[in-house]
């Protein structure tokens, strides 16, 4: 008998959670001063959308997407060009909070775990001192 176990990103709902979770981030990048100069298409985000919504898909257990089309995801080779401090890293990681906590009836276990990975890669991006 095959006991596989679901994947976080079946438990969740699949592709539609991390899209929803992602468009409620994005709500609050479009309007945070400290955050949006971090951005090259400040005025449409849709493509830094579709990126960070197809990472976390794959991320959590759903198709591997991100890497097919962009390659292995190198977050901080990624990230590297842009000057992330603190004030960055805490701004990323407010806006990435309360898009999980206003999440619909997301288990506390799961919100636990989305909190604890997104704090360790708000992290793990800090390339400058500030």
């Amino acid at each position: 008998m095959d006991e596989r176990q679901i994947t976080i990103y079946e438990a969740v709902g699949g592709h539609r959670f991390f899209a929803d979770l992602v468009d409620r981030f994005y709500a609050g990048v479009a309007d945070d001063p400290i955050l949006l100069p971090l951005y090259p298409e400040q005025d449409d985000l849709t493509g830094a959308r579709e990126r960070l919504t197809l990472f976390l898909c794959q991320y959590w257990g759903g198709p591997t997407t991100y890497s097919d089309t962009r390659g292995h995801p190198r977050l901080r080779m990624r990230h590297h060009p842009f000057a992330i401090g603190p004030a960055e890293r805490d701004a990323w990681l407010a806006h990435m909070t309360e898009a999980v906590d206003a999440a619909d009836d997301l288990h506390p276990e799961l919100a636990a775990r989305f909190h604890q990975y997104f704090a360790m890669a708000a992290d793990h991006l800090v390339n400058t001192a500030g």
